[in-house]
Parts: C-alpha cells; sequence; structure tokens
C-alpha cells in the first residue's frame, strides 16, 4: 500500500506498476483515454453506467463519455430509467474498456451529481440539430406506440423549429457526474498476472495499491 505524492510520469512500459500513475486517477484515466484515440480504438469514450434503485436491484447501459471535470460526465434524458435510478440512489459504477494500445479497463465508483443548468446548455448547442429534435420530440425509456409515432412527434417539433438549430434545451434533459471515490486501472498481461491498480479516497488523499489479478 502507498499514499503517492509524487506528479504525472506515466509512461508505456508494458506493465502497470503503482510508481508508473499519475498522482490522480482522472490525469491518468485521461492519459489512458488520450492513448486508445490515438491507437485508433472505435469509440473510445463508450462508457457502461451501472445504478440501482435503492432496492439494490442493477442495471447497466452504454453510454458516452462527455468530460472529466471533476468526476466522469455523460447527459441523458433525466427522467429516463437511469436518471430515476439516480435520482433514488445517487450512486453509479462504470467501466470503460479498450483494445489498443493495449487491452485495458478501468472501474470506477461513486456518488453522482447533476451537472449544472449552464454545463447542461453548453452541451445541449454543441449536439447536431437532428439529435437535439430526437432528444426534445422523445422522452427517454417511456413505452412508445410505434416508430411512426415517434417520428411524428419530431416532425411536429421541426414544423415550430425549422432545421432544428433552435429547439431548446428540455428542463428534464441535462447530465450525471460520477465523482470517484475508487478508481482501478486493469491491462492484460499474457502470462495472466494482469496488472491491477486501485485508487482509494482517503481523508489524507488518494491511496493507491495493486490488487492481485
Amino acid at each position: 500500500m502507498a499514499n503517492v505524492a509524487y506528479g504525472p510520469r506515466w509512461r508505456e512500459t508494458g506493465r502497470v506498476d503503482v510508481t508508473d500513475l499519475d498522482a490522480d486517477p482522472l490525469r491518468q484515466l485521461s492519459a489512458w483515454l488520450d492513448a486508445a484515440r490515438a491507437a485508433g480504438q472505435p469509440m473510445p469514450e463508450s462508457m457502461t453506467i451501472a445504478s440501482a434503485y435503492s432496492d439494490a436491484v442493477p442495471s447497466a447501459r452504454l453510454v458516452v463519455l462527455r468530460g472529466l471535470r471533476r468526476g466522469l460526465v455523460f447527459f441523458t434524458d433525466c427522467e429516463s430509467d437511469k436518471g430515476a435510478e439516480l435520482a433514488d440512489n445517487p450512486r453509479a459504477a462504470a467501466v470503460l474498456h479498450w483494445l489498443v494500445p493495449a487491452h485495458r479497463q478501468v472501474r470506477v465508483a461513486g456518488p453522482v451529481e447533476r451537472v449544472g443548468e449552464d454545463e447542461a446548455d453548453e452541451y445541449w448547442r454543441a449536439r447536431a440539430p437532428a439529435v437535439r429534435l430526437s432528444a426534445a420530440a422523445s422522452h427517454q425509456s417511456r413505452v412508445a406506440a410505434s416508430r411512426a409515432v415517434l417520428e411524428a412527434q419530431v416532425r411536429g417539433l421541426l414544423r415550430r423549429y425549422p432545421g432544428g438549430a433552435d429547439v431548446p434545451r428540455p428542463r428534464r434533459w441535462g447530465g450525471f457526474r460520477v465523482l470517484p471515490s475508487r478508481v482501478e486501472f486493469w491491462q492484460e498481461s499474457p502470462d495472466g498476472l494482469h496488472d491491477r491498480i486501485r485508487y482509494r479516497q482517503a481523508s489524507s488523499g488518494w491511496i493507491i495499491e495493486r490488487l492481485s489479478p
């Protein structure tokens, strides 16, 4: 076990050790994400989010990581199944997985908070008009009679907002931030002695320790 206080000096070694990693898990996650992008990993921002109601029945789905501002940020209809689960039980677990430049995964767990209105507005404006129209017209996770009904709802909005560029962000649409209390970096080893390095949050800062594979 080590309570580490050194600066960033992560490097590609073929192995992952405590002393190779950044002292901050979000900076380390950003470094691995950049490496996956540079190596050509398809959709490196794909992220599994697991949540649960207070009855503890788990639920998981893929979302897109949209930033690492104090935590892992993603956007959604906050009245969707995952939005309702996170409102009832504001904790989540996330997993990111890549095959290049090495077979890696990162696991994150911790409390969840809603992103601010300004942050949600900023991301909404960055979305393609067609995607904004679909998000505004559809109430995610609710039963729909048919695809034709959904398409008619989109056409109705398009008549009000030609081109879709000015469609406003629905109040129900926003984002969540997973605030990490535990982060694990995993890298495959051909001999099965995989590298697992875990960050645990403590009052004195991040404790970084190796786990058995």
